[in-house]
């Protein structure tokens, strides 16, 4: 049997009298784009950055490939292959898009020592040119990022989260603030990177089209607490899921 890439094992994490997340348990298998959809206040961000060891959880184990990473600082995450997207976007805007994809490999690869007798792009510059292409962002890879219209920047904030070659990537509404007329070809890109990349996904996003047909399967979280778990059908089909959030 196929062991799971991440596995989250009875999660917790309390502020005071408020339990964010309540007992959180999850498997993300080799090749899965798994979503994660509940209305604000549900916990999913909590969930994420205890994930993401951006904030340590009270309980619960986190494994990825299982190792325990529970607690892992997020440098040590990326270097054990997990990478992520924020929210709001991260892309430095004086510099060129191709500039921006080079920084955020920089650290993932070898020493500081290392680098200092390696090319001027650490040997990085083919693996960013082929992350341009097939974001299909050639035509601006030498204009700055903070130059590019928000839907650029936002392929470009995607496209650094995979220049680190990561087994397990973290989206975070990757969809926001983006014009509907690139939805699609976020889903489209990113059905591209999981066939090509063999990577694992794990998707925030309150786009529910979106959710529905990019994942292969679907958690669904009220206040703090995992309400089902499925493949898009399943969830659609799911009267308790309808009533508490997708019917709201």
């Amino acid at each position: 049997m196929t062991a799971p890439v991440l596995k989250v094992t009875d999660l917790k994490k309390s502020y005071g009298a408020i339990k964010a997340v309540d007992g959180v348990s999850f498997e993300v298998m080799p090749g899965e784009i798994f979503g994660v959809i509940g209305p604000n206040g549900s916990g999913k961000t909590t969930m994420f950055n205890s994930v993401l060891g951006q904030i340590t959880p009270n309980a619960g184990r986190i494994e990825l490939n299982g190792k325990d990473i529970t607690g892992e600082s997020p440098m040590r995450l990326n270097r054990l292959g997990v990478g992520r997207t924020f929210q709001t976007l991260q892309v430095f805007g004086k510099m060129t898009v191709r500039d921006n994809l080079l920084v955020a490999a920089q650290e993932h690869k070898g020493t500081m020592f290392g680098r200092l007798f390696e090319p001027g792009d650490s040997g990085l510059g083919p693996k960013a040119d082929a992350l341009i292409d097939q974001f299909r962002i050639r035509h601006v890879a030498d204009k700055k990022a903070g130059e590019l219209s928000y839907g650029q920047q936002k392929l470009v904030d995607i496209a650094m989260a995979f220049m680190s070659e990561p087994a397990l990537v973290l989206l975070d509404e990757p969809c926001a603030g983006v014009n509907p007329s690139l939805v699609g070809g976020i889903s489209t890109l990113l059905k591209e990177l999981n066939q090509t990349r063999r990577g694992s996904f794990i998707v925030i996003e309150h786009n529910m089209d979106f959710v529905m047909d990019l994942c292969h399967r679907i958690m669904v979280m009220v206040e703090g607490q995992v309400m089902a778990i499925g493949t898009p059908a399943e969830i659609r089909g799911n009267k308790q899921v309808l009533d508490a959030y997708l019917g709201s």
